[in-house]
């Protein structure tokens, strides 16, 4: 049961670049601000049903916990927009190098923010990735900042999570109710100035089709979500940790399969040693879980939900 809903919420992590591309001519704003919108109205249908208003009052009205939660909400936006944007401009293998490299992300900032101490094979994977973040910057004349944005977005997202205390509907609730206004008054500006495409009709490829795919953006954020969270409760972490390169080898695979990328000899050798580092960072976790029965102190790599 906790496999296969863990195998159903990186499945559709992995696939979300179909569907971005679907939705094209739709900007990466109007995209991420619907998505925030039909997110608010999945979240709530939802907090009914579970009967959880409850909750959602008592972490409106706790300031730190709203606090929290706003600084959350500004970085899983960022996210949104940046992977949305790499989706639209064809650059969903930089979108999936974000992805893979988020968990050598979460092992530095655990050092930078926490003051957790690397152990060696920890070291020799961030210290390869961080090559291979070189190879691949040299070969587009810069550094992959999508890539980037991505994997630490979502990074730090992940350590505010941490620090806050409420159920996954809760919290994804308050974050897109921050992002609520923010998403409308995009939408009504694109609106005003013809911008938008959501319930416009009579032009190439618009209609309620696209209406619909636009709203389900929200249906495949939450219900993604509630896949990840019953997966993380009933399986181990390490097996959800090994579960989380699902998405990023997916995108990767459209990226260049099916989406066309360009793969250039560079970015294959950066390609490369990112997956080097991920296996030595996965060979390092699964010895750390097995010192951790005989030593509680030992702590390993925790998985998220990207996208």
């Amino acid at each position: 049961m906790g496999l296969g809903l863990g195998l159903g919420a990186y499945l559709v992590w992995g696939l979300f670049p179909i569907l971005m591309h679907a939705l094209e001519p739709a900007s990466a704003v109007e995209i991420t601000a619907q998505r925030v919108l039909w997110s608010v109205a999945v979240c709530l249908v939802l907090v009914t049903a579970v009967r959880g208003w409850g909750r959602l009052r008592a972490a409106l009205t706790d300031l730190r916990t709203l606090g929290t939660l706003a600084l959350a909400a500004a970085l899983i936006v960022t996210n949104w927009l940046t992977y949305v944007f790499s989706v639209v401009t064809d650059r969903v293998a930089h979108a999936s190098l974000g992805y893979y490299i988020n968990p050598l992300v979460l092992v530095a900032l655990g050092v930078l923010v926490l003051g957790e101490r690397l152990r060696r094979l920890q070291i020799v994977a961030v210290l390869i990735a961080t090559v291979a973040v070189v190879v691949i910057g040299v070969e587009l004349g810069g550094l992959p900042w999508i890539s980037l944005v991505l994997a630490f977005s979502f990074g730090l997202y992940g350590l505010i999570k941490k620090r806050v205390s409420v159920d996954p509907i809760t919290g994804l609730t308050v974050e897109t109710l921050v992002l609520a206004p923010f998403a409308a008054a995009a939408v009504w500006w694109m609106s005003a100035h013809g911008e938008a495409t959501f319930g416009v009709r009579g032009s190439s490829g618009l209609g309620l089709s696209h209406d619909l795919l636009l709203a389900s953006t929200g249906v495949f954020t939450v219900g993604a979500l509630l896949l990840f969270s019953g997966a993380a409760q009933r399986l181990p972490l390490n097996v959800v940790g090994l579960l989380q390169y699902i998405a990023p080898t997916i995108m990767f695979m459209l990226a260049v399969w099916v989406f066309g990328e360009e793969m250039s000899a560079g970015r294959w050798v950066g390609f490369v040693l990112v997956w080097i580092a991920l296996v030595v960072l996965t060979v390092d976790s699964v010895r750390a879980s097995r010192s951790s029965r005989r030593d509680p102190r030992e702590v390993e790599v925790e998985a998220g939900e990207p996208v």
